[in-house]
């Protein structure tokens, strides 16, 4: 990295004592207060810091933090990496991560939806990540049609190389504005946000899946050079070369970060054969799916923040054996809207044991009752743990799914388990 102006040098300085004390204080890990700070003193930091530095940007409604996890550990063979490991992805955040990290050559920043063009602009990106886009918070973000207008208009306008899923129309179409791109088949499981064409609004053919086209416009998805293949657990590279996943990592959703880092990875020069044992050393990220014992019973820890991420979450549950703690808040990280709720099947849950918790409990609970799946209420999930146990001694399990600052209240009843 080049070196920085004075009056740079003084806004990270600055920005890393505020972050210090935000940690000292226990108010949070300083990420968006340091960034905000060194902001105020110097407004073109972000830039001044990514310059000089190859930055993959990463971008998406669902697993921006659990694939730059993945990203990230994959690069760990080029040296240090600046990388917003937990998860704070507006420019206060990037500018915490590569100020904390001024020697690191590389940077893999994930990045909010909806600040994407801007932190694209800022930084020039060598690489942009791209996976998917679905209906979230709409109180706060802007619809996702418009949402992929702009990541297209930004990237006409950038020389970055795109790596996108080409299985989701949105990402794909938004993905095409670029000049460079690598195009990955990683899947789409929710598709109820894309079923019109991003081009024209004609009705989208989708058959046989992954293809998708428009009888109208022609708009059509791009042909892959990578691929996963769920059933088998592999991963195809542009050499055809098939090779096993193996990822301690749950579900499809995950072989489908797995897939997009690699050849993310491979971008920067580094062969998946490299990459692969790197991603399947990883366990957790800040959380998700961790598995923590109470009262003798294993608690195991699922965030969902939208429709399409709660679908992920019940394809992933135990048996119906296992019960499933669901909790939901509607504070300001979450979107204060919880209409989204209705856009979710809990029919799967049938058949098990369901509780109900998080501020916006009896919204959760309407919504259960409406599409006949027995609940129960509970405030805690020690509480819960306590019933079962008094009720089912020989209980050894528990999922539980919540949307995020839910997941962060449990999370922290468990001491930020990682």
């Amino acid at each position: 990295m080049s070196e920085l102006p004075l009056r740079a040098q003084l806004a990270a300085a600055l920005g890393k004592g505020a972050a210090s004390l935000s940690r000292a204080t226990g108010r949070g890990d300083g990420s968006v207060i340091g960034g905000r700070v060194a902001l105020k003193v110097e407004p073109d930091l972000l830039a001044k810091l990514a310059r000089g530095r190859r930055i993959a940007l990463v971008s998406a409604t669902n697993g921006k933090t659990t694939t730059t996890r993945l990203i990230t550990s994959a690069l760990r063979e080029l040296g240090g990496i600046a990388t917003n490991e937990h998860g704070a992805n507006m420019p206060t955040g990037h500018i915490t991560a590569l100020a904390k990290s001024p020697d690191a050559r590389i940077g893999v920043l994930e990045t909010d939806e909806k600040y994407l063009p801007q932190v694209l602009r800022e930084t020039k990106p060598a690489v942009v990540v791209l996976m998917n886009l679905s209906r979230d918070q709409m109180d706060r973000a802007s619809e996702i049609n418009l949402l992929a207008k702009k990541w297209r208009d930004a990237l006409a306008k950038s020389e970055t190389h795109v790596i996108a899923n080409a299985d989701d129309p949105l990402v794909a179409w938004a993905g095409l504005g670029a000049r460079y791109a690598t195009w990955v088949s990683a899947g789409q499981r929710w598709k109820e946000d894309s079923w019109c064409c991003p081009e024209c609004g004609g009705h989208l053919k989708r058959d046989p899946d992954p293809h998708w086209e428009c009888p109208e416009c022609g708009l059509r998805r791009p042909d892959t050079t990578w691929s996963v293949d769920n059933d088998n657990d592999t991963v195809t590279d542009p050499n055809a070369q098939e090779l096993k996943l193996q990822l301690n990592l749950p579900g499809d959703a995950n072989r489908a970060n797995a897939v997009i880092a690699l050849a993310t990875a491979a971008a920067y020069g580094i062969h998946p054969k490299q990459a692969l044992p790197r991603l399947r050393e990883i366990e957790s990220v800040a959380g998700r799916y961790t598995s923590v014992v109470t009262n003798g019973v294993e608690v195991r820890l699922l965030l969902s923040k939208n429709p399409a991420g709660w679908l992920e979450s019940f394809a992933v549950l135990d048996p119906p054996r296992v019960p499933v703690i669901l909790s939901v808040n509607a504070q300001i990280p979450d979107g204060k809207d919880t209409s989204w709720l209705w856009d979710v099947d809990y029919t799967v849950l049938k058949g098990r044991r369901v509780f109900v918790m998080g501020e916006r409990r009896t919204d959760l609970a309407l919504r259960l009752e409406t599409d006949g799946v027995p609940f129960e209420i509970a405030d805690r999930v020690d509480q819960i743990i306590a019933t079962l146990k008094s009720e089912q001694p020989d209980i050894t399990k528990v999922d539980v799914i919540a949307n995020y600052t839910a997941f962060q209240q449990i999370r922290t009843a468990y001491g930020r388990v990682q």
